[in-house]
């Protein structure tokens, strides 16, 4: 409280007022009052691990780790995971001290006309489908094709090839088809919807009137705005980061090997934030689980 009292009240002056008046924070006050020579450390239990520990930890984490550029909320789940307890504040202090951090951008638009989510409260409802292309040597541009589950972000079916046309697109397809479904009649996945953008392949007649036989629902993106097919966008941006960048492949075999890997560990170890940083595989399990026990 201050020593200085209202002359019309009779009441002394608050310290949150004094402090707005003085324009400092209240903090530097208390800060100012501290006896000198007095101790500086941070208040509270003692940690398991000092930041010179944590810090080799959290180096050995990311050197562990499958895949690259993995930012401090992922770091901080893989250190749980291997029994390290350290707030997720702290580890980001550390991380951000020592250059640790994963570089990011963050680009300003006007409002887009899609505004809501995509993501689903269960697997398949929703599947999201896209091509991406890599260049090899011998073979030039190769096309991905590749078939996400909006709810957990798990990989159902991809593939590789040169000629990327309403075929090869319909491929992936297949395969999550027979994967989750175990066969391919009519209305085999009744209620399914299946979001994709305006590419070639995907607007062919073929394509939808395949997609319509097994009973799935084209569901399609807005033009110009790729965040509404997110999740596949999402995932080709991973096959980027974690599998393309700084690497030459030398044919379309090669993408395959490296794809059908890739894929594996993905679906195996990759962590995701809406899961609560569990891994696609991980979260169907535990759904499958769930509805064993009900």
């Amino acid at each position: 409280m201050s020593r200085t009292a209202s002359p019309t009240t009779g009441r002394k002056y608050g310290l949150k007022r004094v402090c707005e008046v003085w324009g400092i924070a209240r903090a530097t006050l208390y800060a100012s009052q501290k006896p000198k020579g007095s101790s500086t450390v941070k208040r509270g239990p003692t940690p398991l691990f000092s930041d010179e520990v944590l810090l080799e930890k959290i180096r050995q984490t990311i050197k562990d780790s499958p895949f690259v550029g993995e930012g401090h909320k992922k770091i901080h789940a893989r250190l749980r995971k291997d029994g390290v307890i350290a707030g997720r504040n702290r580890v980001l202090k550390v991380m951000r001290e020592h250059n640790l951090l994963s570089p990011s951008r963050h680009c300003y638009h006007a409002p887009k006309k899609h505004d809501g989510t995509i993501i689903t409260d269960a697997p398949n409802l929703m599947w999201g489908t896209d091509g991406t292309k890599i260049f090899t040597l011998e073979d030039g541009w190769v096309w991905i094709f590749s078939v996400i589950d909006h709810w957990n972000a798990e990989c159902l079916g991809w593939y590789v090839c040169k000629q990327g046309d309403r075929f090869a697109a319909l491929e992936p397809i297949l395969e999550a088809l027979k994967r989750i479904y175990g066969y391919l009649g009519k209305d085999a996945a009744s209620g399914l919807k299946l979001r994709m953008d305006h590419g070639s392949q995907y607007t062919s007649d073929y394509f939808l009137k395949q997609v319509k036989f097994y009973g799935i629902e084209p569901s399609f993106g807005f033009v110009g705005e790729p965040e509404t097919n997110g999740v596949s966008e999402r995932y080709h941006r991973t096959i980027k980061d974690q599998v393309m960048s700084g690497r030459i492949f030398r044919n379309v075999e090669e993408v395959r090997e490296v794809m059908k890997e890739f894929v594996e560990r993905y679906n195996e170890e990759w962590l995701v934030a809406k899961l609560g940083y569990k891994s696609p595989a991980e979260a169907r399990e535990e759904r499958l689980n769930l509805q064993e026990a009900a």
